[in-house]
């Protein structure tokens, strides 16, 4: 982990917004766990081996960070530029930053003496080296959220697809690295998976996403239903809207059911591991069908309990 007393590698001062002797990394962690635990499946569940435990909050870490650059949702008073060495000028520029994240992420995969300069990729290094990580899932990330700086539409599945291969599935490749349990196959029902929670959590987030101008139902969909953007800005979904989010759900339920198989692929504590995020999209489908398809009125959530119950099935299914 990182010491207290690292600073930006542009040789500024601590950040300012770090107590003298706090760790800006420990405040980093405390804010991503804070985030993990709102998410639709376990990121790292208590079950498993603390040295999993620990590399799968690195990356995923490096995930959220990535998703808040490109979001500009970076907590407020925090020296995240300065960390990257980026102009106090140029920190609300998302493109900016996310050019100086990934040069700051050169440095995790260098074989040279010089570290990251911002904490959470100071943290990823360990995880990095032990599994003889490559930097491509990790590029994957920021290069979707780059598009998300550029596309704000896309006009068909299979666009959208492509966009999820990039913003999703490289997590899902990470985790299989990480367990030791990477194979061809298994990628395949793992690209399945990510693809299909990427999807949820679009439908989740339809008027989240629409207030930062962005649509993630494919225009093609939209114009089958009947479905303009004004339609999407309405404080709940009329019968079109309902009907096309209905159309995409059971498309991301069809992605769960083909990537299922890779939970009886492995064994033990991964299986289960496995099994919640597979059962974290489902018990999130439940929740968007419950709310009769109307991801307008606010976003539908699943329950621990509908969550429970769809890990259960899940570890029952054959395939």
């Amino acid at each position: 982990m990182v010491t207290a007393g690292d600073s930006a590698r542009t040789g500024s001062a601590e950040p300012k917004n770090v107590a003298p002797g706090g760790d800006p990394a420990a405040a980093q962690s405390r804010a991503v766990l804070d985030k993990a635990a709102r998410e639709n499946f376990p990121v790292a569940p208590f079950f498993l081996p603390r040295a999993w435990r620990r590399d799968l909050m690195a990356v995923y870490g490096y995930a959220r960070l990535v998703d808040d650059i490109g979001d500009g949702d970076l907590p407020p008073g925090r020296d995240d530029a300065a960390w990257l060495g980026v102009e106090p000028a140029l920190s609300d520029d998302r493109l900016a930053m996310l050019d100086a994240f990934e040069a700051d992420l050169t440095r995790v995969f260098g074989t040279g003496a010089e570290q990251p300069g911002h904490p959470i990729l100071r943290a990823l290094v360990p995880t990095v080296r032990r599994h003889r990580l490559t930097p491509e899932p990790f590029l994957g990330l920021i290069g979707a959220n780059r598009q998300d700086q550029r596309v704000r539409r896309y006009a068909s599945w299979e666009e959208l697809l492509a966009y999820c291969e990039l913003s999703a599935n490289p997590v899902g490749r990470l985790v299989l690295s990480i367990t030791g349990t990477s194979t061809p196959e298994r990628v395949r029902h793992s690209d399945a998976v990510c693809t299909a929670l990427q999807v949820v959590e679009h439908l989740q987030d339809v008027a989240e996403d629409l207030a930062r101008d962005r649509i993630y139902l494919p225009q093609d969909d939209m114009a089958r239903f009947g479905v303009s953007e004004s339609d999407l800005a309405a404080p709940t979904g009329g019968a079109s809207v309902r009907d096309l989010v209905k159309y995409e759900a059971e498309r991301a339920r069809d992605l769960l059911n083909e990537g299922t198989p890779l939970v009886g692929s492995v064994h033990g504590r991964l299986k289960l591991l496995l099994a919640g995020f597979v059962a974290g999209g489902r018990s999130a489908l439940t929740a968007v069908a419950a709310a009769r398809y109307d991801v307008l009125a606010g976003a539908p959530k699943a329950t621990k309990t509908g969550l429970l119950r769809e890990v259960g099935s899940t570890l029952r299914r054959k395939g």
